[in-house]
């Protein structure tokens, strides 16, 4: 099979079109035939360093969404999925079994039914980063006529918490650049003020007594806690466990806790299927120029994800 992957650790450049014998699903497991993968920071990650199992040997194959259609189902797999659906899935990748491939092999747990509405592009780019929403938002734990932030509001995870909030029934406080004001306003935030550092003063300036959770996407860090009520808390997406002030709670969080939670990446779906959440797609890249994608993900200012195709 064709994959995308990299045999020593760099730069985008590393990237390289491999062929590599087609896994095989074993019990409790589904192979998709992969139609388009997203690329993400975390993917850039792993191509830049070592990660991941110790033991493992090159070449590796980065990417953790994927949409297809299953093509084969592991012996005794309890899945109400048949050869021939089209499906989305979240990948972890382990070695040289990522989303970057014409086939991939998850757990069944890790797949469900695409979006009826969504194109394999669409679908693709719903799995980890919903996920991703889902956990920051289960994490804080809010209950509905409560109010969140969120920074990072016009990336990927940041844009499906905006709008999976909103489906919580929460009032949302947004940051958004000036171009982006628009766009995280369309995705149902209530209040939109300007991104950056001073983003917590003027949440306090808006609410006085704080907001009673925020998930930080734009990385603020200890200043995210200026936004947030005593005893409040702050769900972090790139590791920030730093001491909070009057009693507010930092938690980081990895989407790996969710990798296998069946039940809340079928309910992405059915939210999408009614409109509730948006795929966004930045742009589409066969999937022979990774290299472009992967040098693209590192300019910034994508709005959207970038989408492989196979």
């Amino acid at each position: 099979m064709k994959a995308v992957g990299f045999r020593e650790f760099g730069g985008p450049e590393v990237l390289q079109v491999l062929e590599l014998p087609a896994p095989d699903a074993g019990p409790g497991e589904v192979r998709i035939r992969v139609h388009a993968a997203t690329v993400n920071a975390v993917d850039a990650l792993q191509r830049s360093g070592p990660s991941g199992p110790p033991d493992a040997r090159p070449p590796f194959v980065p990417g953790m969404e994927a949409a297809g259609v299953v093509d084969q189902i592991g012996a005794g797999t309890d899945t109400e999925l048949r050869v021939g659906d089209r499906v989305m899935a979240i990948v972890l990748p382990n070695g040289s079994h990522g989303a970057y491939a014409e086939q991939a092999v998850v757990p069944a747990e890790s797949v469900v039914r695409a979006p009826d509405s969504a194109s394999h592009v669409q679908a693709a780019a719903l799995p980890m980063n919903g996920l991703t929403a889902r956990l920051a938002l289960d994490t804080l734990g809010l209950e509905p006529g409560q109010t969140v932030a969120i920074t990072g509001a016009a990336g990927a995870v940041g844009g499906y918490a905006v709008q999976l909030a909103k489906a919580d029934g929460l009032r949302v406080v947004a940051d958004a650049s000036e171009q982006d004001e628009a766009l995280i306003k369309e995705l149902g935030a209530d209040v939109v003020l300007r991104r950056g550092a001073e983003y917590p003063d003027r949440v306090r300036a808006e609410i006085p007594g704080g907001v009673d959770g925020l998930v930080d996407g734009a990385s603020l860090g200890g200043l995210a806690a200026r936004a947030v009520r005593d005893g409040g808390r702050v769900v972090t997406l790139r590791g920030y466990d730093g001491p909070g002030e009057r009693d507010i709670v930092f938690e980081p969080i990895v989407v790996f806790r969710y990798a296998r939670e069946h039940a809340k990446l079928d309910r992405l779906r059915q939210q999408a299927e009614a409109g509730l959440i948006t795929p966004r797609v930045a742009r589409t890249i066969p999937a022979e120029q990774a290299v472009e994608a992967h040098r693209l993900l590192a300019a910034g200012g994508v709005r959207g994800r970038l989408v492989l195709t196979f």
